[in-house]
């Protein structure tokens, strides 16, 4: 059994607002186990560092794992304290369940969860920790901030006009996806992580045009002008956090690592509408990017116009070489969502593999239903305000504890 990373990233995502924590300890001054940060007088070591990093990278988190481990446990220490101070420790049941409930979004019981975690090098304690502390964060800020959070009828009619309308940013970026396998996954790591400190243009169109597999290769990986809203949700304050020139950290998706870089931004003053739902279908081919495989989907594509005809070709074979589906974006995986943003309904993708790059994914995009205002719960955009408002105030409020910390990294 594997981890889903699509799912696990989305856990990953829903769960970071709630802290990735582990109970500060002692541990013997040497080794691994020596202080590696101290946070006023909360130590944090570099077995933990290790293992949170490890988790990271197992939940295909993007970033550099070792950076964003440091930063999350500082921040941990943090929350953990200030839910202390305020009287919060879950109980074991407490825990049990929130285990429980995180394996449960990638399909998992938790003991599923923790062989999976244990199979890649994690140690049940990080995945406990993990819970303990975001049960905590989360009890804390909703006691300390749900009385400041409330929405006025006018704030949620106001949304509610609105609820058609999204950025008005577009970004002009380049792509680099290289397939990556068990057998070179080392190199391509490391070359990956050379190319995301390029700030070169050129440089990086000519890495693009050597090692990328997208269909954009013979053009450097250039792409035109892309609507903000069009991309991954989990991608955009990636690409916002960047200046012109410089390049994402590596992102690794199933079956290859990806690199944008970003060439240009700007405000359109065009609201383009909200997409509610996106429709889709995946056909998986064996054979992965070998030349007879891609030559059949090249085929493949001219037979095809739509979604539908995907199923007199799928007919007399296994239930699971086509699947299709229409979500919401937020929960289409990382990777097939950004390739369905290059797509309009009836065009093909043939840049995704999966099973460790033995089967190809012929990606086609059905169609996209953009949100109706008019059709909104109230109940639900309530709840939306309310949730960005506790966010909000729980950003701040960590900030100040950050301020206000002695931090030491040694």
């Amino acid at each position: 059994m594997q981890l889903t990373p699509a799912r696990l990233f989305r856990s990953l995502v829903l769960a970071t607002g709630l802290a990735l924590a582990v109970t500060p300890a002692t541990a013997p001054a040497q080794g691994l186990f020596a202080p590696a940060i101290t946070v006023d007088e909360m130590v944090i070591t570099q077995y933990e560092i290790d293992q949170r990093a490890q988790m990271l990278t197992l939940l295909n988190a993007p970033g550099n794992p070792a950076e964003l481990a440091r930063e999350q446990l500082i921040d941990d220490r943090l929350r953990l304290l200030a839910a202390r101070e305020a009287g919060i420790e879950p109980s074991e049941q407490e825990i049990l369940d929130g285990m429980e409930e995180f394996a449960g979004r990638a399909e998992l019981s938790r003991e599923e969860f923790i062989t999976e975690l244990a199979r890649g090098g994690v140690a049940e304690e990080t995945f406990r920790d993990f819970i303990r502390a975001g049960t905590a964060w989360r009890t804390l800020v909703q006691g300390r901030f749900a009385q400041r959070a409330q929405v006025s009828p006018d704030e949620i009619d106001r949304a509610l006009a609105g609820a058609g309308g999204g950025s008005d940013v577009r970004v002009l970026l380049s792509e680099l996806i290289m397939p990556m396998t068990p057998q070179n996954a080392e190199e391509v790591r490391a070359r990956a992580a050379r190319i995301s400190q390029l700030t070169s243009l050129a440089e990086f169109s000519a890495e693009a045009r050597r090692y990328s597999a997208t269909a954009t290769r013979g053009a450097g990986g250039r792409l035109p002008w892309r609507e903000l809203t069009d991309l991954p949700p989990q991608l955009r304050p990636l690409l916002l956090g960047l200046a012109p020139g410089e390049v994402t950290d590596p992102l690794p998706i199933p079956g290859a690592i990806a690199l944008f870089q970003l060439r240009d931004i700007e405000e359109t003053g065009y609201t383009p509408a909200e997409i509610a739902a996106v429709e889709y279908a995946a056909y998986y081919m064996p054979g992965g990017r070998s030349p007879e495989t891609l030559a059949k989907a090249r085929v493949l594509a001219e037979r095809v116009d739509r979604c539908d005809d995907l199923y007199g070709v799928a007919k007399g074979q296994p239930e699971n070489v086509l699947d299709r589906g229409t979500l919401p974006p937020a929960e289409i995986p990382t990777d097939i969502a950004y390739e369905l943003s290059k797509l309009d309904p009836g065009e093909v993708s043939t840049a995704l593999t999966r099973s460790d790059g033995q089967t190809l994914v012929f990606l086609m995009l059905c169609g996209r239903t953009a949100a109706v205002s008019e059709e909104a719960d109230r109940a639900e955009v309530e709840m939306g305000l309310r949730n960005r408002r506790v966010g909000a105030l729980a950003d701040a409020y960590l900030a100040q504890l950050r301020a206000n910390a002695r931090i030491v990294e040694k």
